[in-house]
């Protein structure tokens, strides 16, 4: 298997300054601490690729900045320009909803993401690689078109997306995102689109607090091409693989998208501080080989794989890892923490689980598009 690989330097240079959901304030108790979103999560995925030497089966791919007329496809000009403007500041800006600060010259490193996600995509259209997987920084799936939120500037999936769909022929694409939180942005942008098939998999009322209901599935030409698979905290290994193959495997069947993208949030894993969830190395690693046996019946096993959260320094290495492994069909590294994590109860698929799966099973069926 031919697998592209993606990872720029200047994504672990993302500056997100002190503070955990919101910046240091001493007048409210809020001492300085690196930020939850510290990009050390990703740079020490990205080490561990290479020191484990999975690096050398993969096809590297560089990235490159996205346009600002790549960006403008899927967000309004006074966003892009914002953060153009905030980055040029010597303290930076925020990406929209005051809890995402960045660092000046952010904009350029956001660009950066955006285009690594273009660059992993346009590899798998056009075939250099059969798959690929792109570690980019900052994330994008919480960007709206308006604005960036939840520590989200640009929405790379979605600039990726209409980069295939514009510039290559793609027509339809289906974007699965098993991030903890809800992909909210990428649901947005693609609201009344019936071109793309927005999918996420996330802990219930997690963030954002407000939407990835069941009932949110699109309007007007769109309605039915956006679903959600919201469960409930507590949910590990059998519940991920259960709703997958329940839920999400049927609507890509019935979809039949010419190009798979899976927003990659490592976050669902059971040491994630800003979740409740219990996936494991091994539940990524499951979902990923789900994702390449419909993606070969449907598109030629065209999937490309986007970094988006995850928040555990310790964790998330070893589920990106096992899910690049999958991608590559080679052998998986040892997970020193599954010792610990597969045995603790939630691993398995609960009865109350599967009831609630299973009504979302009912509740989707009949809006499946085909």
């Amino acid at each position: 298997m031919n697998t592209g690989y993606v990872w720029h330097e200047l994504y672990g240079w993302w500056d997100m300054g002190s503070g955990g959901l919101a910046p240091a304030d001493p007048r409210m108790g809020l001492q300085p601490l690196a930020h939850w979103a510290h990009p050390d999560t990703k740079r020490r995925l990205h080490e561990l690729v290479a020191v484990s030497g999975i690096i050398e089966s993969l096809t590297r791919i560089s990235p490159r900045k996205a346009t600002e007329e790549e960006l403008l496809r899927v967000h309004l000009p006074e966003h892009v320009h914002r953060i153009q403007r905030e980055s040029d500041a010597p303290k930076g800006g925020d990406a929209g909803d005051g809890n995402s600060p960045f660092g000046a010259g952010g904009y350029e490193i956001a660009r950066l993401s955006a285009g690594g996600a273009i660059a992993l995509v346009e590899a798998v259209v056009q075939g250099k690689v059969d798959n690929g997987y792109a570690v980019i920084n900052p994330p994008g799936h919480h960007a709206r078109s308006d604005h960036g939120m939840g520590f989200c500037v640009f929405n790379n999936v979605a600039v990726a997306t209409r980069h295939v769909q514009r510039e290559l022929g793609v027509g339809r694409v289906a974007v699965v995102d098993w991030d903890v939180h809800h992909g909210n942005g990428t649901q947005q942008i693609f609201w009344e689109d019936p071109s793309v098939l927005t999918i996420s998999i996330h802990q219930e009322r997690c963030f954002p607090t407000d939407s990835g209901f069941v009932e949110e599935s699109g309007a007007g030409r769109g309605e039915g091409f956006a679903l959600n698979v919201p469960l409930a905290p507590g949910s590990g290994h059998g519940a991920y693989l259960y709703a997958m193959s329940q839920v999400i495997v049927p609507a890509l069947r019935a979809f039949k998208p010419e190009l798979i993208i899976v927003a990659s949030g490592l976050d669902a894993g059971i040491h994630d501080p800003l979740a409740r969830q219990l996936a494991t190395s091994e539940t990524f690693a499951a979902m990923t080989r789900q994702i390449l046996d419909v993606a070969g019946d449907v598109c030629g096993g065209k999937v490309a794989i986007l970094q988006e959260g995850g928040y555990s320094p310790h964790y998330v290495p070893f589920c990106g890892a096992a899910i690049i492994a999958e991608l590559a069909g080679i052998e998986p590294l040892f997970d020193p923490y599954l010792a610990v994590t597969a045995g603790s109860r939630g691993f398995d698929l609960e009865p109350h689980q599967r009831r609630e799966i299973d009504q979302i099973v009912d509740e989707t069926r009949s809006r499946y598009p085909g």
